[in-house]
């Protein structure tokens, strides 16, 4: 084993500890909202999309501050912050917020 493999095994957020299977398992929120871009946007929840954008951004801060520093993570939640601001923007647009807000179609 090179000593670069084995130094990252076992570093203090390699991949034997939670630091590191934390961010992975993050991973499926990221891909469930990459999915979820491609539906309508009014199967958006505004709340929980909010919410989901203080958690992220709360953790790219933690991430940052910890002791060691963990940058798996705080790419992890970087990542799903950008896609929930995309889908905040998608909502927001929806309500009106971020210009003209979508008139229902009138049937006939």
């Amino acid at each position: 084993m090179s000593s670069a493999f084995k130094a990252f095994l076992n570093s203090p957020v390699g991949p034997k500890t939670t630091h590191f299977w934390g961010p992975v398992s993050n991973w499926g929120i990221i891909l469930a909202s990459v999915a979820d871009t491609q539906k309508p946007p009014e199967m958006i929840s505004g709340n929980m999309t909010g919410v989901l954008c203080v958690y992220s951004a709360l953790f790219v801060r933690f991430a940052w501050m910890v002791r060691p520093r963990n940058y798996f993570l705080m790419v992890t939640h970087s990542c799903n912050e950008c896609v929930q601001l995309y889908q905040l923007s998608r909502w927001a647009r929806l309500q009106g917020f971020l210009g003209k807000k979508k008139e229902p179609e009138a049937q006939e």
